[in-house]
């Protein structure tokens, strides 16, 4: 067993040797997808107290216990800003990974009161809705845009590694994926969410609402002259205030303008502006209904 392990072991070392771009040896540690996991739960503890703890917090306890999770989550997330900054500056100083985290933690005011409205935006969109412990606690939008809203705050610092990790750890919990660099206005929700895409140039006004299956996306990609994707640009659609966009609608395109008020019906396929006010909808067509007693050779399916 130990030789052949040995054999092995040479063989995948010359696999490292031969396969460059999957080995990140003699630099810079990059930031540790086990430290964000654990960044985005101490964050999340600290946006809602008491909602993400198995014990009560008593009211008498609040300040101490505040106090003692930022300091863990300034020390977790500090270690993973200032790995992230000297991926692209090795020269980079822990004050400069400092002075970014002391900014983003100011902020967390801030992001409460934006998702004080995503809740209410839940509560007035969802009938089912019955409460806002119901929406913290049971509604996957509100956690995904709770670490998409934190995580847009360090991609506005020029950081572009950890706020992708984090939101993708929101992604594999809830099935959302919002990257990072989408700018979104307050009163936003998201009912059921599964399936839902939204690029990193997309911008979103405010109470705006969408259903599963959305994908807010880009258009073909333009390429250099030696055939590469063009990175950059506006490659995502504008939505504007006051918009639904109903389930398994795929909006495309940076030139793309939903206008405000408007509503997009279910299962559309769009890739150019419509103006304020408007209706998208798909009129039915061939759409059967039919009797299921006759017998299946007397069917005429049609779609």
């Amino acid at each position: 067993m130990q030789s052949r392990l040995a054999g092995i072991s040479e063989k995948i070392l010359t696999s490292y040797e031969a396969v460059g771009g999957l080995n990140n040896t003699d630099r810079h540690n990059l930031p540790s997808k086990r430290a964000v996991d654990s960044l985005c739960e101490q964050l999340l503890q600290v946006l809602f107290p008491g909602f993400h703890d198995e014990h009560p917090i008593h009211k008498n306890e609040l300040a101490e216990t505040t106090r003692i999770r930022l300091e863990a989550l300034a020390e977790r997330l500090g270690a993973q800003i200032a790995r992230s900054i000297r991926l692209n500056d090795p020269k980079a100083t822990d004050e400069n990974a400092a002075e970014v985290l002391l900014r983003f933690l100011d902020q967390i005011p801030a992001i409460r009161e934006l998702l004080r409205t995503d809740i209410q935006a839940a509560f007035e969109g969802d009938p089912a809705a019955t409460s806002d412990e119901e929406i913290i606690l049971s509604y996957p939008c509100l956690e995904a845009i709770a670490v998409q809203r934190s995580a847009h705050l360090l991609y506005n610092e020029g950081i572009k590694l950890l706020p992708r990790m984090m939101t993708e750890w929101a992604h594999s919990r809830t099935g959302i994926d919002i990257h990072p660099g989408a700018k979104i206005g307050p009163y936003f929700f998201i009912d059921h969410g599964t399936g839902v895409v939204i690029g990193e140039t997309c911008v979103i006004g405010h109470h705006v609402k969408l259903y599963h299956g959305v994908t807010l996306g880009a258009r073909s990609f333009a390429k250099d002259e030696r055939g590469q994707i063009v990175k950059g640009g506006q490659r995502h659609p504008e939505v504007g205030d006051f918009v639904t966009i109903y389930p398994n609608s795929t909006i495309l395109g940076g030139e793309t303008l939903i206008g405000n008020g408007s509503t997009i019906g279910a299962n559309v396929f769009l890739m150019h502006s419509v103006p304020a006010g408007s209706l998208v909808v798909y009129e039915e067509k061939q759409l059967r209904i039919l009797e299921k007693s006759k017998p299946a050779t007397e069917l005429e399916w049609s779609i």
